[in-house]
């Protein structure tokens, strides 16, 4: 810090210099926790102006590193309680009030984050909604938050939005459609996601010419509900196969009629519109299986779960999304550095 205080004011101690900018005027006592420890640092002063050093922040009693500690471990699902009990390991003591305040630095990032302009057409969006415990109104209720992840025109992954509703209906995920577009996404062809009622509804409001996919994986844990166990481990091989192939569809029906699954028959009629458009894209088989389940966005729900799973509930729907949005920043990277998703020539060509 004297090297910093000597080339802010142009000048060493005691040095007589015409081009000095101030004075030296002692040292002034200041406390830092750091990752060995509190320890008593002699801050130089001046006689006009203020001094400013690399080592901490104005204001600041923690050094940089035991932030970057505490910020990590709570984006690793770590609760600010728990994050102090991390801390105090070594040797450092700072309050849960401190942490939350820390931790809400990360807002701005977040929030450029989730508003940023949308650039390019995105021709296939996978839709969900995962719910955690957020406290509104005294009370704890759970709440869904919206995350739609789209498929760029050079076939990378990327999350293009996140908002936080009471619920899902019809009505929140237009809003939730509407804001995307606002943003800029457009050229959207198929909409893969769960049977969520609101989704189907909203997307043939807000998309209108494109295509809705039922999930295979969630499609077939619905008909697996209606079915026996010892029943599923008959048709469940003719199922998958009936989904892969339609024109095995008929017989698939057959079997279900002869063994009383009139309500599974009934649900490929009622379903059939929205099982198979996956089939209409011109691509490997790789990518026909990633275009017709949303176990991308499954997995990028999963890993939310699982690293907010200790921390129980939330204050606020900001400490919510802060968090959720902050795991959703690091995916995204894994999206966009990683490999491409859907060969988007192959389909472009047809």
């Amino acid at each position: 810090m004297n090297e910093e205080a000597e080339e802010q004011i142009n000048a060493s101690r005691y040095e007589r210099n015409s081009n000095r900018k101030d004075y030296r005027n002692g040292y002034k006592q200041r406390s830092l926790l750091t990752t060995d420890g509190k320890v008593i640092l002699d801050k130089p002063q001046f006689r006009e102006t203020s001094f400013h050093t690399a080592v901490f922040d104005n204001y600041s009693r923690v050094e940089k590193s035991v932030e970057s500690i505490i910020l990590e471990s709570y984006l690793s699902g770590v609760s600010t309680r728990s994050v102090n009990k991390v801390i105090k390991s070594l040797g450092i003591e700072v309050s849960p009030s401190y942490v939350s305040s820390l931790s809400s630095r990360l807002d701005k990032t977040v929030n450029e984050f989730l508003e940023r302009k949308i650039d390019g057409e995105y021709k296939f969006i996978y839709i969900d909604g995962t719910y955690l415990k957020i406290r509104n109104n005294g009370r704890y209720r759970n709440k869904a938050i919206y995350i739609c992840v789209g498929i760029n025109s050079d076939g990378y992954r990327e999350v293009l939005g996140a908002r936080i509703y009471d619920s899902e209906t019809e009505i929140e995920w237009e809003l939730f459609f509407d804001d995307l577009k606002d943003r800029g996404l457009n050229g959207v062809e198929m909409v893969i996601s769960d049977g969520n009622k609101g989704i189907r509804e909203a997307v043939k409001q807000s998309f209108p010419g494109s295509s809705w996919q039922y999930c295979h994986v969630h499609f077939m844990r619905n008909l697996r509900k209606s079915t026996g166990k010892q029943q599923w481990k008959f048709l469940s091989l003719l199922i998958k196969q009936a989904l892969d192939n339609p024109d095995i569809l008929p017989l698939l029906q057959d079997k279900l009629f002869d063994r009383g699954l009139d309500k599974c028959s009934t649900m490929f009629d009622k379903y059939y519109d929205s099982l198979y458009n996956y089939r209409s894209f011109n691509t490997n088989i790789q990518g026909l299986r990633r275009l017709r389940v949303s176990n991308t966005i499954e997995r990028l729900n999963a890993e939310i779960k699982r690293r907010t799973k200790k921390i129980g509930a939330f204050p606020s729907d900001d400490s919510a999304m802060r968090l959720a949005g902050s795991i959703m920043i690091d995916i995204n990277e894994e999206y966009v550095t990683g490999r491409k998703y859907i060969n988007m020539e192959e389909i472009n060509s047809q």
